[in-house]
């Protein structure tokens, strides 16, 4: 693409043509402010909060969404941009509940530090407020307008990100807010919990329902055993939390940490996983053989199931009946461990640390308790455990590394890559390739199945049989493979998806990053990249290879599929309205 020659505030840049101001003053070593910007999401140039002065032009212009020129010369920080920008951020804190203090994002909130940094009086503009509606009603997110910006950024990620579209700009002028569709209650949508639009707020608007006082209870009551259990993207997001490097792993910490909260058993998710892949990939062979529904497609992702019992409800026997690796690692507890400590399951506490919002919802659907009790009684997002841990004064970037507990915390590397999109699918293949053709495959990394895309393909060949598969992220990538399997044009054997881009790494419960963080770089690939240089340095890399999975056939399910594994492991779906 042609260059073209441009300045900002009297520095030369040569740019691509096309490019906006804003990415050109970054290139000058410039940050322009922003608040209703999202890179590839909302590119609106509403706020105006970036404006800067053009020369030439009549007015200021917003620099998110104004294209360079040859010859342009731009002013970022004029008198009038210093005063228009100020004004701007002390307007929106006319209306904003500025109860700072006690807010989940307080230090991580970009109305915050914009305030400070333009030196905004906060309380300049003072008058009516707008009605600020709050929505508790679902069992994952809490939506508190009273702190909302306006910003458009949930709406945005909701429609674009993940073709769900349950929430946007209601009203006119100053009655203007954001809701669902005739008020409705977020509950009574086709919402799917995924919490994107977390990640995506720029305020303490959009939050996670809290249960870490629920768990702090369990902690202390001297009548329950508390067990709790990572998910494998959490070790690569949660130092983040701390001031650590994007995608830093803190799994050591991370146990050391957990076992400091007073957790009875201290084990992983990763266990679950592998289990997965032994039910899910027998579940596979079986519907190759027999003639069962294919694609089918993986069911590890809760919010992924829930967008496809609402919209594609006609399709759900593509999905594979097992249970997510949470709920199987809870069901697993909860029969087979209790039963090994002679314990009463009504005794135990199962608490799982997610990347994900969507967990808050999977551990209360319908099946998903295998000894009479919720497999899963508490699901914390990375965010979640943070907040314990600085709560409870652990000093965390100075714990040693702890290894899990066993016999639940042993893993191999093909649980842990369960984090990445494509890691389930890869996971699969490492054990399907061996057991079909009856040698290890050449290789162990399936690199066509890696990466951040939204959409990849490959063909294996597994003793004479071509298996085709396709691995999305993304509800709106999602769509767009399901409405293909609907019209019966899918060439697809297995399909893994995973609700949110980039995978669990990138989930809804992870550590949010501001605007200019996430738009200048890729975080997902910086977690995922973590997660696999883990997986190559580890010894066991297949999930059969498990010897604490094999254990557990051998001594309770008998063998992947049993009758036993069914009751236990596995689950129904259901066809919900479309809203």
């Amino acid at each position: 693409m042609a260059l073209v020659n441009v300045k900002i505030n009297n520095i030369p840049v040569q740019v691509e043509e096309g490019k906006t101001i804003l990415e050109a003053a970054k290139l000058a070593g410039i940050k322009i402010p922003t608040l209703c910007y999202l890179k590839g999401v909302n590119e609106i140039g509403a706020c105006r909060v970036c404006v800067c002065e053009v020369k030439g032009a009549r007015s200021l212009v917003a620099a998110c969404v104004y294209p360079v020129n040859e010859g342009m010369e731009v002013f970022t920080n004029t008198p009038n941009v210093r005063a228009s920008r100020k004004a701007t951020v002390e307007l929106l804190l006319s209306n904003h509940n500025k109860a700072c203090l006690s807010c989940v994002r307080n230090n991580n909130c970009e109305l915050q530090t914009l305030s400070s940094d333009l030196g905004c009086d906060a309380t300049k503009y003072e008058g009516v407020k707008s009605d600020a509606s709050k929505d508790e009603s679902t069992p994952y997110l809490i939506r508190d307008n009273s702190k909302c910006v306006l910003c458009r950024r949930c709406s945005a990620v909701c429609k674009e990100y993940q073709s769900v579209a349950v929430i946007g700009a209601n009203g006119r002028g100053f009655d203007t807010h954001i809701a669902c569709a005739f008020e409705k209650p977020l509950a009574e949508t086709a919402c799917v919990g995924c919490g994107q639009c977390i990640v995506a707020c720029p305020t303490g608007a959009l939050s996670e329902m809290e249960e870490i006082d629920d768990v702090l209870n369990a902690i202390n009551d001297p009548s329950k055993r508390v067990i709790v259990a990572a998910a494998p993207s959490v070790r690569v997001g949660l130092g983040e939390e701390f001031g650590m490097p994007i995608g830093t792993n803190v799994e050591g910490k991370m146990v050391a940490a957990m076992r400091r909260l007073g957790f009875d058993d201290v084990f992983d998710v990763n266990f679950g996983a592998d289990l997965t892949i032994m039910e899910e990939g027998t579940e596979f062979l079986n519907r190759v053989k027999n003639g069962g529904t294919l694609p089918m497609i993986t069911s590890c992702s809760p919010a992924w199931i829930k967008f496809c019992e609402h919209n594609f409800p006609d399709q759900l026997d593509h999905l594979s009946s097992c249970k997510s690796p949470q709920q199987m690692f809870g069901a697993v507890c909860k029969t087979y461990y209790a039963e090994k400590l002679g314990m009463d399951p009504k005794d135990m506490v199962v608490v799982s640390i997610m990347p994900c919002t969507a967990k808050k919802f999977e551990k209360g659907r319908g099946n998903q308790n295998a000894a009479g009790v919720p497999d899963i009684d508490f699901a914390l997002t990375t965010r979640e455990l943070a907040k314990l841990i600085k709560r409870a004064g652990i000093i965390f970037d100075e714990l040693p590394d702890e290894q899990f507990d066993n016999p639940l915390g042993i893993f191999t590397g093909a649980g842990l890559i369960f984090g990445a999109t494509g890691g389930v699918m890869e996971a699969a293949l490492r054990t399907l390739y061996e057991i079909v053709v009856g040698k290890e495959a050449p290789s162990l990394d399936f690199n066509e199945v890696r990466g951040t895309e939204g959409i990849k393909e490959a063909e294996y060949d597994l003793a004479g049989k071509k298996v085709r598969v396709c691995v999305a992220s993304g509800l709106a990538n999602a769509r767009k493979i399901m409405e293909d399997v609907r019209a019966g044009k899918s060439q697809y054997d297995f399909i893994e998806i995973m609700s949110c881009p980039g995978g669990c790494v990138n989930g809804g419960g992870q550590p949010i990053k501001s605007a200019f963080v996430r738009n200048n770089k890729d975080i997902k690939a910086e977690r995922a990249k973590s997660i696999y240089a883990q997986d190559a340095a580890m010894k066991m890399r297949k999930s059969h290879e498990n010897p604490a999975v094999q254990q557990l056939y051998k001594e309770f399910l008998g063998e992947p599929n049993s009758h036993k594994a069914h009751e236990i492991l596995h689950t129904k779906y259901v066809p919900r309205q479309k809203y």
